[in-house]
C-alpha cells in the first residue's frame, strides 16, 4: 500500500514502514495496543492511522437514515426496481425484481425460464423512467448455447410488447450490443467469470444485470450423492459472490433453477417449501434455498389453451408464477403466457384469465 497517499504524519508513516507493516489488512486486523506495540506511536497516533486507512477504503461516504428518507440518497433508495416489462407481472412483484441480492426463478422444463431472463435483459436497458437501469446485463450459460435466435425475435417484438413507450426511444436504443454472453463449462469456470470478468464490466457500468441460467446444472453434474458437504460449500461461496456483486454494484442477479419431482409420504424432508399444491420443488435443496433472497416459481399449466396475444394469430399455454418466499412480498400468483413478443401476465378482462391471487396457507 502507498503510505503516502493517506492523510498521515510522516513520522507515523515511517513508524509504519519501519514495522513491516505493508498493507490495510495489516492495519485492520490488529488490535490498537498491538500496533502499539509493534511502531511505539501512541494511542492517539495509532487512532488516527487506523481511521485514515479505513477511510482510504470506504466506497461510499456514510449517509444518515434521515438522508435516505429524504430521499437525498438515490442509490440507497430501495423503492426502484427492475421492471419485467409487463405491468401485471410487475404488480405481482411490487415494481420488479429488487436491485440487491438473489432472485431466484425456479421451473420445468418449456416453463419460459429463460423468456424471461431475456426479456429482463431487454428490460434493463430502458431509462430509469420506464422501469429500466440505463444499462446492459451479461448473461451467463452453462448447460445450453444462447438463444440468439430468439434475443433477436424478442428485440424485433419490442415494440409490440412496449406499446406505451415512445417509438422513437425504443429505436434509439441498440439493445443486441448492451448484451454480454458468457459459457462457463464447469464451477472453475463460473467463479472465474463472476470473480473476474463480470466485476469489470459492472465497474465501467456497461451492466447492471446477472442472469445466470442456470444454476442447478453445475452442481448436478460435479457431485456425488456422498458430496453434500462440498457441494454446499461450494455453493455458499458462489452465492456470496453474487450477493457482493449485487449490493456493491446495486446490480439485481437472476438464477435459474431447474425442479425436482416432491415425492409422496410424512418424511419433512420433503417438504414443498413454502410452494401450494405443486408436484415439483426447486432443486439443490435447503442448502441453496437459504442463499436466496427472491424463490419465483413458474409453473405451466397442462389442458388449456389461453387467449390469444393482442395482434397475433398464436395462443400460449397458460404458465403461473407464483412468489414462493420474499422479505417484501406476500405470497401470491398471477398467470401468465409466453408469446412471440415476450412473456405477459394475463388480467380478469381476457376470457379464462383470472387476477392476482393471494395464496393463504
Amino acid at each position: 500500500m502507498d503510505w503516502e497517499q493517506l492523510e498521515l504524519n510522516p513520522r507515523i508513516i515511517a513508524a509504519v514502514k519501519k514495522a513491516n507493516l505493508r498493507s490495510a489488512r495489516d492495519i485492520l486486523s490488529l488490535s490498537g495496543p498491538d500496533i502499539q506495540r509493534l511502531t511505539h506511536l501512541s494511542k492517539s497516533d495509532v487512532q488516527h492511522l487506523h481511521k485514515a486507512v479505513a477511510v482510504s477504503y470506504r466506497r461510499l461516504s456514510p449517509v444518515t437514515a434521515l438522508q435516505v428518507h429524504r430521499g437525498e440518497c438515490p442509490s440507497l433508495d430501495p423503492g426502484h426496481k427492475l421492471s419485467l416489462a409487463c405491468p401485471v407481472l410487475d404488480s405481482l412483484l411490487r415494481g420488479g425484481v429488487p436491485l440487491a441480492g438473489i432472485t431466484e426463478l425456479a421451473g420445468e422444463s418449456s416453463a419460459g425460464k429463460t423468456q424471461l431472463g431475456l426479456q429482463l435483459c431487454l428490460s434493463v436497458q430502458y431509462p430509469l423512467e420506464y422501469g429500466g437501469l440505463n444499462s446492459g446485463a451479461v448473461y451467463i450459460c452453462t448447460e445450453d448455447s444462447f438463444p440468439i435466435k430468439r434475443l433477436r425475435q424478442l428485440i424485433s417484438q419490442q415494440p409490440r410488447l412496449r406499446s406505451e413507450l415512445p417509438p422513437a426511444l425504443i429505436r434509439r436504443i441498440r439493445f443486441s450490443d448492451n448484451v454480454y454472453i458468457e459459457h462457463a463449462a464447469d464451477l472453475g469456470a463460473l467463479q472465474a467469470c463472476i470473480s473476474q470478468r463480470v466485476p469489470i464490466l459492472l465497474s465501467r457500468g456497461l451492466v447492471r444485470l446477472v442472469v445466470l441460467d442456470s444454476v442447478t446444472a453445475l452442481f448436478r453434474s460435479e457431485f456425488q450423492a456422498d458430496e453434500g458437504m462440498e457441494r454446499a460449500r461450494q455453493m455458499s461461496a458462489l452465492a456470496a459472490t453474487l450477493h457482493r456483486l449485487s449490493h456493491n454494484y446495486s446490480a439485481p442477479v437472476l438464477c435459474i433453477n431447474q425442479v425436482t419431482d416432491v415425492m409422496d409420504g410424512p418424511d419433512p424432508a420433503n417438504c414443498n417449501f413454502g410452494l401450494v399444491d405443486n408436484k415439483v420443488r426447486p432443486a439443490l435443496g435447503m442448502a441453496w434455498a437459504n442463499q436466496v433472497m427472491v424463490r419465483l416459481m413458474l409453473l405451466r399449466l397442462p389442458g388449456y389453451m389461453g387467449p390469444r396475444s393482442q395482434g397475433s394469430s398464436s395462443s400460449s399455454a397458460p404458465r403461473r408464477l407464483e412468489v414462493v418466499f420474499a422479505p417484501h412480498l406476500p405470497r401470491a400468483s398471477c398467470l401468465c403466457g409466453v408469446w412471440e413478443e415476450g412473456v405477459r401476465g394475463l388480467t380478469s378482462t381476457e376470457p379464462g384469465d383470472q387476477e392476482i391471487k393471494v395464496l393463504v396457507p
